[in-house]
């Protein structure tokens, strides 16, 4: 092994029962340890000097962490992390480590040094269950705990709940900026309106679903429920406890399927049965606000053969060409969904027959003109109809316009139908 530096005292160090690390603080490598710090992990010497600390720590992964972890070190008289460390019998080993800053051989170092507190954990558990049953069964089956001192304006995070944000258990502030300010800005409204909905006995307790950042700027989805369990004499909220679990892997599950139920795969455009209940919503308010509404249907000429001639692939490329010229076209209140096929439906309320004939013009020029690669030419047949004259019922719309989107294509393709049967082109 070679020449490695060595703390002061380090003979004295050999007889504690605590493991012992000196670490390079630039790429986290264990530089030299104590008897316990490999014993205590069932490793031998040549597995853990000159190993990164990366490789023993559960709860600190990569280098960015680890640099946000050093420079809070750097900004500390002592810093400490709870944490686990892998055992080389598979199993974990709890601990709690306390940092501090050395210089050895004109370099700087941190002397950590990690305690096995499983025993201890073990007793201030069986403690807690004699005292606060309730408290450490939420606890065990949760991602963290909260506790609200509302009157002395204080809130206590749990160390489960830090080290899911990872942070150590001396680093979050214990007042409620400190969670409020990580909430993304997009749920934070309607966070802090449910919070103080529960607060002032509008609803039994505070449930909400959001996005909180942790230590590295990401942000994680949680569930977070909590209730009021102290008031005072004027019936004022004065304490409130709750629990946090980390949902983040459902919920972005859940995005993806809600994703997947309204849009197209292949386009990414609204879907089928996602751009009818947007045409029955948008043909109910335009009827009651007496305003017009337009309906293109929009068909790919002669897109058979460029599946026969081309293949699928270039087929689904000719589509999904098609498409993005479309959405480039529309308004924001507009919406393009493939109807199917090679089929688009263009919805859009405010406008009328006219101006729909002037926007399904510009549609047919678009994707006419789009620019010559590795992709075959296509054009467009497009049917239109609009509200109130092809009729008041979003069927008796789709009817019209396909229709007219037959008949334009009867006509030689390439052209714009209007519901009524005049041509135009």
């Amino acid at each position: 092994m070679p020449d490695l530096p060595e703390p002061p005292l380090a003979p004295l160090f050999e007889h504690l029962a605590d493991a012992v690390y000196l670490i390079d603080p630039d790429d986290s490598r264990i530089v030299w340890g104590n008897r316990a710090a490999w014993a205590m992990l069932g490793l031998t010497p040549q597995e853990v000097i000159d190993h990164s600390v990366l490789s023993l720590q559960m709860d600190v992964t990569g280098l960015p962490q680890w640099q946000d972890i050093a420079q809070a070190i750097r900004a500390s008289e002592c810093f400490t992390f709870v944490g686990r460390h892998r055992h080389a019998a598979g199993h974990e080993v709890p601990v709690e480590v306390n940092t501090t800053r050395v210089t050895v051989n004109s370099k700087g170092y941190f002397l950590s040094v990690a305690r096995d507190v499983g025993r201890r954990l073990a007793l201030e558990r069986e403690l807690r269950q004699r005292e606060h049953q309730l408290w450490f069964a939420l606890n065990e089956a949760s991602d963290g705990l909260w506790d609200w001192d509302i009157a002395a304006g204080t809130l206590f995070f749990s160390p489960q709940l830090k080290r899911m944000l990872g942070y150590g258990p001396d680093e979050m502030q214990p007042a409620l900026s400190t969670w409020s300010d990580n909430i993304h800005p997009d749920d934070a409204p309607r966070v802090m309106q449910d919070l103080q909905a529960h607060l002032s006995g509008q609803r039994a307790r505070f449930e909400a679903e959001y996005r909180l950042r942790n230590r590295n700027g990401v942000y994680l989805w949680v569930h977070d429920i909590g209730r009021v369990c102290d008031r005072d004499e004027q019936g004022r909220p004065t304490r409130a406890v709750g629990m946090v679990q980390d949902v983040t892997e459902r919920k972005e599950l859940q995005l993806q399927l809600e994703q997947i139920a309204v849009h197209d795969f292949l386009t990414g455009l609204a879907n089928r049965r996602e751009g009818m209940a947007y045409l029955e919503a948008q043909v109910a308010l335009c009827r009651r606000l007496e305003l017009p509404l337009a309906l293109c249907f929009i068909d790919v000429d002669h897109f058979k053969s460029i599946n026969d001639s081309h293949g699928h692939a270039v087929g689904d490329a000719v589509l999904r060409r098609v498409a993005h010229t479309l959405r480039d076209l529309v308004r924001r209140e507009d919406l393009v969904c493939r109807w199917g096929g090679e089929e688009f439906l263009l919805i859009a309320p405010g406008i009328d027959a006219l101006h729909a004939l002037q926007l399904a013009e510009k549609v047919c020029a678009a994707v006419q003109s789009m620019p010559a690669d590795e992709l075959p030419a296509v054009t467009v047949s497009i049917g239109v109809a609009a509200l109130p004259a092809h009729g008041p019922e979003p069927e008796a719309l789709i009817a019209q316009a396909d229709h007219a989107l037959y008949q334009a294509k009867r006509s030689g393709r390439n052209r714009v139908l209007l519901g009524t049967g005049e041509v135009h082109h």
